[in-house]
């Protein structure tokens, strides 16, 4: 007997009849579609009426499933590109105390003269 289910974005579940786990990616619900993703990065579409014939049950997202690599990754990428934005912001204000000290020198040269 199947286990009656909403399908919930981000939900994981594990179909039981074929031991397979997937998260629900995106659901459409006037095309009746649902987007899923299994642990090894395969996307599927299934209608609404296949969805209720799965035997399914709700689990937690399992450890190192393929697409935390992935989150990771953009997660690294954000820490760097926020390093790269503050070495800018100190480039910036090393230039504009260089700018401040050759004013300072070209007011200091024309008290020379």
């Amino acid at each position: 007997m199947a286990r009656e289910y909403e399908p919930v974005v981000g939900q994981w579940y594990e179909n039981l009849d074929e031991n397979e786990s997937f998260r629900v990616l995106s659901v459409d619900e006037d095309a009746e579609l649902i987007e899923i993703e299994y642990l090894d990065g395969d996307v599927e579409e299934i209608d609404l009426e296949t969805w209720q014939e799965l035997d399914l049950d709700k689990i937690e997202e399992p450890e190192g499933w393929a697409g935390s690599r992935i989150e990771e990754e953009d997660e690294e990428e954000e820490e760097e590109d926020e390093e790269d934005e503050e070495l800018d912001e100190d480039e910036d204000e090393d230039e504009d105390e260089d700018d401040e000290d050759e004013d300072w020198d070209e007011d200091e040269e024309s008290d020379n003269y």
